[in-house]
């Protein structure tokens, strides 16, 4: 693949401006590379890889694409499951996808260290791996429980020459203040605070933006070259979000060629897996919220649980946060995609199941989709479903070790937490404009 395809001259409206944050004393400046921006508002369609950037991807994409049939077998499957396996990178996930890209731009723009937070540490060690690529420094904040839970994906970042961070951490004023705090939306305020301390730093994230979804649209791309040269059709496509790079990097690419007409009549249906933990996309609102701990970034509109929604713990590892991508939640409330919450029992079940069938380990994120594909592809009829599976889950055994010893639990929805949460943001929906 040698261009990125955009979907939002497909969309029917424009995106919802971003407001200026409740701590703003001022204008709000942003550290984003122009092209960056640019990627994140043009109605271009396609955008050519940098070479640089696309010499890394040929060492590692495509991706494979295969059908699951023994999967398929495991779950009592009707229909065919195809699966689309984004693990088998150095990062071990389809955040490097985006991660080269952006270490790219940034060093084009004079960038030297790129800061970020991570929840799984996924998307920390992509960003550690392309920085690396690049010559930039990195340094990590990552959601401490998760980081003491998996310790090697710390050894792994620091391999790669990154400096990593527990959060919350003294270094920072807003992880002194929350000492007991564990999310990412606290992880990566202290990222966005500590980038500012210095004229060459930036504060860099790998999900939630629109740029890095049109990065991973690659996946969807492939994904649909590798179907017709299996002459093989579906009808459903799956994908975990946690902001939604990655159910966006698969499923939009299906969205904006059946739009442009280069597919069948009926367009598939594009379904979000999401934690019970964290379900915005199937029980939040659709508002402005805060996008991390600091309040200092531009608020933008998305379903969201509240940024001050206590997140119970589960192995959700990246799907951890609060609010859902910009582009994709505008998408849900056009009912463009669907939505389905599945908690962590499930899911790591699921994650086992693809195990003892496929031969490979997904990680905890990645058995979310799993158990959604399994649960539409065992339910109904149609010509198939297609599912990413993410990240593997190798760093990820100490979530299999307790699903093994049976002391796993799905905490239910804070309906009184997530009013309080939530009651207080303003609506976003009449925000949305018709395109003229």
């Amino acid at each position: 693949m040698t261009a990125w395809r955009s979907v939002l001259p497909h969309l029917g409206y424009d995106l919802p401006a971003d407001l200026s944050p409740p701590a703003a004393t001022g204008p709000v400046t942003t550290q984003v590379p122009l092209e960056l921006v640019r990627q994140s508002i043009s109605r271009r369609e396609w955008w050519p890889v940098p070479e640089p950037v696309a010499e890394i991807y040929r060492t590692y994409r495509p991706t494979p694409l295969w059908r699951a049939v023994r999967f398929e077998a495991a779950v009592g499957a009707r229909v065919p499951i195809y699966v689309k396996y984004e693990g088998g990178n150095l990062s071990g996930s389809h955040k490097l996808t985006t991660a080269l890209a952006q270490a790219y731009y940034y060093r084009q723009a004079g960038v030297r260290e790129l800061v970020t937070g991570t929840g799984a540490g996924q998307w920390g060690t992509a960003l550690a791996t392309a920085c690396a690529a690049f010559g930039l420094s990195c340094t990590v904040f990552m959601v401490g429980g998760s980081l003491r839970a998996k310790p090697y994906r710390g050894s792994l970042m620091r391999l790669l020459g990154a400096t990593v961070h527990a959060s919350p951490s003294p270094l920072t004023e807003v992880g002194a203040r929350d000492t007991a705090g564990n999310s990412l939306a606290l992880a990566i305020g202290e990222a966005v605070e500590y980038a500012r301390g210095a004229r060459d730093r930036a504060f860099c994230i790998g999900s939630g933006e629109t740029y890095s979804i049109l990065h991973q649209s690659l996946i969807g791309l492939e994904a649909l070259e590798q179907l017709a040269g299996l002459d093989a059709e579906v009808d459903t496509v799956v994908g975990c979000v946690g902001a939604g790079s990655n159910f966006g990097g698969l499923a939009l690419p299906f969205f904006a060629a059946h739009a442009a007409g280069e597919t069948g009549d009926a367009p598939p249906l594009l379904l979000a897996a999401e934690s019970c933990a964290t379900p915005k996309l199937s029980r939040g609102v659709y508002a402005y919220d805060v996008t991390d701990a600091t309040g200092t970034g531009p608020m933008e509109a998305m379903y969201t649980i509240g940024a001050g929604y206590p997140i119970p713990a589960a192995h959700a590892a990246g799907l951890r946060f609060h609010g859902a991508a910009k582009l994709l939640s505008a998408m849900r409330h056009h009912d463009q995609i669907a939505a389905v919450a599945v908690g962590q029992q499930d899911a790591l079940a699921a994650g086992r199941r693809f195990a003892l069938a496929e031969l490979i380990l997904p990680a905890p994120e990645s058995g979310h989709a799993l158990a959604a594909a399994a649960s539409v592809a065992s339910g109904r009829s149609g010509r198939g479903v297609l599912v990413c599976v993410s990240g593997h889950g190798l760093l990820d055994l100490s979530a299999y070790d307790d699903l093994l010893a049976g002391v796993l639990e799905d905490a239910p929805v804070d309906e009184a937490a997530l009013r309080a949460a939530t009651s207080g943001l303003r609506p976003a929906g009449s925000q949305l404009t018709g395109v003229s």
